[in-house]
């Protein structure tokens, strides 16, 4: 029982730490023009 006094404390920041990563990406511009990936794949013909 005295395990949940460190495991949910750490769960919750683990959660915190991913969600404030989350929103970096998204602040950051990491998700911006998503449709333009696939066109800066080098084609396969020569």
């Amino acid at each position: 029982m005295q395990i949940l006094y460190l495991l949910i404390p750490l769960g919750v920041a683990v959660v915190a730490f991913a969600g404030a990563l989350l929103v970096w990406a998204l602040y950051s511009g990491q998700y911006d023009s998503l449709d333009q990936v696939g066109s800066r794949m080098p084609d396969d013909e020569p």
